[in-house]
């Protein structure tokens, strides 16, 4: 199951930001994932949920997932959402986005006053 280790990743990636940024809580993490990535999300916020039961700094977390489409681009210049053959040539394209697992963004409380 990859999905423990892409929670791992998540987790980890996420405690270094955390940490740099001084942070006492965080709130949200935002994971962009493309929809070829093959993951299942619901089974990534279970594993995170595994990693995190001891750390209090994700005590309230909430993971948000955003679905990122696929887009290829062919050497005779076609760039869309067809991504097993060209409709222009109709040559293999070369995907260019939605494979992707990204940890895009963290909102995090400091304990500093704004």
């Amino acid at each position: 199951m990859h999905e423990s280790g892409i929670a791992y990743d998540v987790y980890v990636t996420s405690k270094r930001a955390a940490e740099e940024n001084h942070a006492k809580l965080v709130k949200t993490i935002y994971v962009d994932v493309g929809s070829m990535a093959m993951v299942n999300p619901e089974q990534v916020e279970f594993m995170f949920r595994t990693f995190i039961t001891d750390d209090p700094i994700f005590a309230e977390t909430k993971l948000v997932f955003n679905t990122i489409l696929p887009i290829a681009e062919c050497a005779c210049g076609y760039k869309g959402p067809e991504i097993f053959v060209c409709p222009n040539c109709g040559k293999l394209p070369h995907m260019v986005q939605g494979r992707e697992i990204v940890v895009k963004n963290l909102e995090i409380e400091t304990g500093e006053s704004a």
